[in-house]
């Protein structure tokens, strides 16, 4: 891996016993000085999709931060292991840590401002980063959580029926079950099979905010036309009631899938990222 000013981007696979996870270091022509900022995508999306195509990882290096991005277990170009184990979210959280560990992440030191790592996650990547900043205190310095959710859509998403209309077109009844099958779908990269591992993982797995809430100051956004817009609030108070700032961002207008596009959010996670 080459210098802090390369300006260039690295890449590499994490081997061994990790799920052949796909991570990308992006390196900015000119450095801030400041923590790496690790981007979390959401469900049936991938690193490109979700960052490099709406323009985040860009607004990121323009502003001078070093990025890193990770493909989720069965999406973009990270490998689709056949253990179920390699999907849950508890291993997954182990694996970024040795991702970013890998990326020269250092432990927060008081006085050190490049010291630590910023975490922003969109849907999925929002759970993913809540439980990392609750548990990794010693390197999460702030997080930004797009499309946040009390809730994981994922533990209601029904299994069977998903593979009886895969097997032979039996119609899905349940609607949530049936766009969240559509949109995995949608991209031919993901492995649909390693997806539904993915979810079946969740499900032994719940997420509870207020299990572990992350003491760290934090902002959440969600458009005006996300049906998870409320729960904002409740986020809000589970951060506050660990003794943690949270604020709140709105975009007028937006939806859950077109939310992260929002010059707006890009413009306001760099902004509140840079304190």
């Amino acid at each position: 891996m080459s210098g802090r000013h390369s300006g260039q981007r690295q890449t590499h696979t994490v081997e061994g016993t990790d799920p052949q996870l796909y991570v990308a270091v992006h390196e900015p022509g000119s450095d801030a000085g400041l923590r790496p900022v690790l981007l979390l995508h959401g469900f049936s999306s991938s690193s490109k999709l979700n960052w490099e195509d709406t323009g985040w990882i860009q607004s990121l290096l323009q502003a001078g931060r070093r990025v890193i991005t990770v493909d989720l277990p069965g999406h973009g170009r990270s490998g689709a292991p056949e253990d179920r184990d390699s999907y849950s979210p508890s291993r997954i959280r182990a694996d970024l840590l040795q991702a970013a560990f890998d990326a020269g992440v250092r432990p927060l030191q008081e006085g050190e401002p490049g010291s630590g790592l910023d975490v922003v996650g969109y849907s999925l990547g929002s759970r993913l980063a809540w439980e990392f900043g609750a548990t990794q205190p010693e390197i999460v310095h702030r997080l930004v959580l797009g499309g946040p959710n009390v809730a994981d859509p994922l533990a209601e998403f029904d299994l069977i029926a998903a593979q009886d209309y895969l097997a032979d077109g039996t119609p899905i009844a349940d609607e949530s079950t049936a766009r969240l099958l559509k949109m995995a779908l949608l991209l031919p990269s993901n492995n649909i099979f390693a997806l539904l591992s993915l979810v079946e993982a969740i499900k032994a797995e719940p997420y509870d905010p207020a299990e572990a809430v992350p003491h760290v100051p934090m902002l959440l956004v969600a458009g005006d036309q996300d049906e998870r817009i409320g729960s904002l609030d409740k986020l809000a108070e589970l951060a506050a009631g660990a003794g943690a700032t949270a604020e709140q961002l709105v975009l007028p207008g937006r939806n859950h899938t077109n939310a992260v596009t929002s010059r707006a959010f890009k413009q306001a996670a760099i902004d509140f990222l840079a304190a």
